[in-house]
C-alpha cells in the first residue's frame, strides 16, 4: 500500500516502519489532514488562472522526529547570493517549461538546491497548497511532502545553499519555542533532531521566539502581517519570517487542525485570493505576463457582490520563463 493512501483512509494503517520513526498521534492526525488536504485547483498550471511564467513553488518537506514530531526542512541561502544572502528559505523556483504541475517545479527546485531525491515512493506527496504572493510578484504554490527515509543525505548546492536544518512544524502555532530544535550542520546533514538550542542574541538577552511586524500594502487602507519566528540559531541563521513564515503557519494551521496562539492577520488585511487578483490587475509584470498568455483576471467589483472579468489578450510566442526563486523575506 502507498504510504499516502493509509494516510488518507486510515491514519492508524501508518506504522513505524512506513517512516522508519515513532510517531505521535497528533502527528498522525496531521498527516492524515494534509493528505486529505482539498485544493481549490487539481492542476493550477493547467488551469488558466494565473500566468505561468510568474509561477513558482516550494517545497515543504516534513520529516518525524525521534520524540514522533514533525519537523520541516530549511536552508540558509549562501552569503556569496546577490539577493536575499543569509536568507532562510525553503527549497523552491519558478516553473520551468517542461514543469507540468507546481509538484514538478518543488521537486525538480529541492534536488537541485539541496539534492533532494525525485523518488515519489521515499518522498510522497502529501498535498498542494493555494498560492501565496511574494515580493516580487510571484505566485508560489507550496507543495508538501514526507520524507519517510532517514537514510537521504542531502547534497548541498554551495553556490545558492549555505546550510541545511530544520524547525519544529507545530511550532509554528506557538509563542513560546520549542523545547528542542531540529537542527542539521551542514558538515553534519541528515535528518536527526539536535538538543536544545537557546534563544539569546550575542549579548545574552533573552529574544522573543516570536514577533511580528504590519506593513501597508498595495490597495490603499490595507496592510500585510509578517510573522517572524526564531530558529534559535541567531545570528548565524537568520528567523524564519515572511513568505517563509506565511506558509509554514498556513500548513501548521492546516495538518493541526488548530488555531495559532495569535492574530495571524493585520486590521484589513486581504485574504490572499484577493490580494493576488488585484496584483494581477494593477501590477505592470503581472499584467504584461496575463495580457501575453491570455490569462482572464476575475475580479469583484466595487460597491457589489459580483464578479467580473478583465480579459488579457494573448501575444504570438507567449512563454514561460525560467529563474529562481526561493521563499523568504516580506510577502
Amino acid at each position: 500500500m502507498v504510504l499516502r493512501e493509509a494516510i488518507m483512509r486510515d491514519n492508524r494503517s501508518i506504522t513505524n516502519r512506513d517512516v522508519d520513526s515513532p510517531l505521535k498521534e497528533e502527528s498522525k492526525k496531521c498527516l492524515k489532514n494534509l493528505a486529505t488536504y482539498k485544493s481549490k485547483h487539481r492542476n493550477p498550471y493547467q488551469a488558466k488562472r494565473y500566468p505561468l511564467s510568474r509561477c513558482a513553488a516550494v517545497l515543504v518537506a516534513l520529516f518525524v522526529g525521534r520524540m514522533g514530531d514533525l519537523y520541516v526542512l530549511l536552508s540558509r541561502r549562501s552569503d556569496t547570493l546577490r539577493s536575499y544572502a543569509g536568507d532562510t528559505s525553503l527549497p523552491g523556483g519558478k516553473r520551468d517549461k517542461g514543469d507540468r504541475s507546481p509538484e514538478d517545479t518543488a521537486r525538480r527546485e529541492a534536488f537541485e538546491e539541496i539534492g533532494l531525491p525525485r523518488d515519489k515512493r521515499r518522498i510522497p506527496l502529501l498535498c498542494t497548497m493555494e498560492p501565496f504572493l511574494s515580493s516580487n510578484n510571484l505566485i508560489v504554490f507550496p507543495v508538501v511532502v514526507l520524507v519517510t527515509d532517514r537514510e537521504i543525505r542531502p547534497i548541498l548546492n554551495t553556490p545558492e545553499v549555505a546550510a541545511l536544518f530544520s524547525h519544529s512544524l507545530r511550532s509554528f502555532l506557538d509563542l513560546e519555542a520549542p523545547l528542542g530544535l531540529a537542527f542539521q550542520k551542514t558538515s553534519q546533514i541528515s535528518l536527526q533532531t539536535s538538543a536544545e538550542e537557546s534563544h539569546s542574541n550575542v549579548d545574552g538577552e533573552k529574544l522573543p521566539y516570536y514577533t511580528f511586524e504590519d506593513i501597508t500594502w498595495g490597495m490603499p487602507g490595507t496592510h500585510v502581517r509578517i510573522h517572524k519566528f526564531l530558529t534559535g540559531r541567531e545570528p548565524y541563521v537568520k528567523p524564519v519570517v515572511g513568505l517563509t513564515a506565511a506558509i509554514l503557519l498556513r500548513v501548521a494551521v492546516a495538518g493541526y487542525d488548530a488555531p495559532a496562539m495569535f492574530e495571524m492577520e493585520a486590521p484589513n488585511q486581504l485574504p490572499m485570493e484577493e490580494r493576488i487578483r488585484y496584483a494581477l490587475e494593477t501590477i505592470p509584470v503581472l499584467m504584461e505576463a496575463c495580457r501575453k498568455e491570455g490569462i482572464k483576471v476575475r475580479r469583484r467589483s466595487e460597491g457589489s457582490g459580483t464578479d467580473k472579468r478583465t480579459t488579457h489578450k494573448p501575444a504570438e510566442n507567449a512563454g514561460s520563463s525560467s529563474g529562481k526563486m526561493l521563499a523568504r523575506s516580506k510577502l
